[in-house]
């Protein structure tokens, strides 16, 4: 197998037994970009110079001195600072913008031995909204050039969707990490709200975003999770199928969309799979208490907005992405009395659906409408990931469907808040039955 398509705990194994050094690994991962870079137009930045620096230094440590993601390639969205490129927010105010710092999570991964690869493409601030004037990387789905990668975290999702990384940074404030994972035929992750730091992170949202982890396995997502120390209060136990009571939810709540061919057809399909592996699936809709979710998820979102780009407003109004602006304008004319209102409503629900979640093994839900849509100007609607960002409960997109294109389609398992290690052991089960036997493969 090409070096290229290792799974970074395929990669660790090898590194481990000698039959591949991390510079060969870079190297390969290296030519995997350059023969696709200008179709896939994932990278906002990336020195091919300094990732073989950085790949002979790893090599350089003793066996017995080596971390836990010892030469594990990670591609990082480009609204988390690093120390060595430059961050750019794809935004103009940025452009070449290099501040000597390290984000918390880069510090992190660092101190665990990740080779940190290059920038990924985001669309403006990790903010901007879909429509004619969406300004949008060029990146193109790894899947099919003329769709979407999904955004905002489009360049990662791409990056690893494509074999140029096995594990890939993004952020979420409502579906920015889900929806790229679905396109692009990818496991994705939304861990527990504030349970990775965000520091030196841009936040369009101080009590919504959240990083995210992108990656081909689920043993490659614990080894992040691992890394950033997100430990269960519950003890670790096997999880099987067999006998376990999951949730589908096929509608969150009468507000949201009806899910395209593609995506019924994935939960369909996954329904007959997980009950044919002994599982019990029963259907559900969201009580009524949560039917304004979204609505509130939004007018946070308009108000958080106003405060994170205030700033940029004032230095440079000229080149940021009228969306912004109207944030920063508040053009939609919300009171503070309703600001306080969507975060005391929003709050008041993150308890109630901690123990709805607590009456199943998991939740298993759509992650987005269908396949990826055609051209690059829309990112896809993010309706169906929204739900668990506002609930700060952990999520992860499982690939294993397609849709009437052929392309991949993934589905959402959902567990209450500060069980992500526990929703990863629900998940490497599912994980297998949808990807062996849901019809898309890689």
């Amino acid at each position: 197998m090409e070096p290229f398509r290792l799974t970074a705990s395929q990669a660790q194994a090898k590194f481990k037994d000698g039959s591949l050094t991390v510079e060969q690994y870079a190297q390969s991962l290296l030519d995997r970009v350059a023969a696709r870079d200008s179709t896939v137009n994932a990278w906002a930045y990336l020195n091919p110079e300094l990732v073989l620096e950085r790949a002979r230094e790893l090599d350089a440590i003793p066996p017995e001195k080596r971390s836990p993601l010892h030469g594990v390639a990670i591609g990082v969205k480009d609204v988390i600072l690093t120390k060595d490129m430059p961050t750019q927010y794809n935004s103009p105010i940025y452009v070449d913008d290099a501040p000597k710092i390290d984000a918390a999570s880069i510090q992190t991964l660092r101190a665990n031995g990740a080779l940190i690869f290059g920038k990924t493409t985001t669309t403006e601030f990790a903010a901007t909204v879909v429509g004619p004037s969406h300004k949008g990387p060029k990146t193109t789905n790894a899947h099919n050039s003329k769709r979407t990668p999904g955004g905002s975290s489009s360049g990662s999702g791409a990056a690893v969707g494509d074999l140029q990384v096995p594990i890939g940074l993004g952020t979420q404030t409502v579906g920015s990490t889900i929806r790229p994972g679905s396109f692009n035929g990818i496991y994705a992750m939304k861990p527990t709200w504030n349970s990775i730091s965000r520091e030196g992170q841009k936040l369009y949202s101080l009590i919504l975003d959240t990083l995210g982890l992108y990656a081909r396995s689920v043993e490659d997502l614990k080894l992040l999770l691992d890394a950033f120390q997100l430990v269960d209060d519950e003890p670790e136990e096997p999880f099987t199928l067999k006998g376990a009571k999951l949730a589908l939810l096929t509608l969150p709540t009468p507000e949201w969309p009806e899910p395209g061919p593609g995506t019924a057809a994935a939960l369909k399909k996954g329904t007959e799979l997980l009950r044919a592996h002994g599982a019990e699936v029963e259907e559900i809709t969201l009580p009524d208490e949560f039917r304004s979710m979204y609505k509130y998820h939004l007018q946070v979102l308009s108000g958080d907005g106003r405060v994170a780009f205030l700033a940029d407003y004032y230095g440079a109004k000229d080149k940021m992405h009228g969306s912004l602006i109207d944030h920063v304008e508040n053009k939609d004319k919300h009171t503070r009395q309703d600001q306080l209102k969507a975060f005391d409503e929003l709050a008041a629900m993150r308890p109630k659906i901690d123990a709805f979640a607590s009456k199943y093994s998991a939740i298993v839900a759509p992650s987005v409408l269908d396949e990826a849509p055609v051209g690059l100007e829309n990112t896809g609607s993010a309706a169906f990931c929204g739900p668990w960002t506002a609930m700060h409960t952990p999520v992860v997109n499982i690939p294993g469907f397609k849709g009437e294109n052929g392309l991949p389609i993934g589905l959402s398992v959902v567990a209450g808040r500060y069980r992500d290690q526990y929703l990863l052991r629900v998940c490497t089960e599912i994980g297998k039955v949808f990807e062996g036997e849901g019809g898309w493969s890689r």
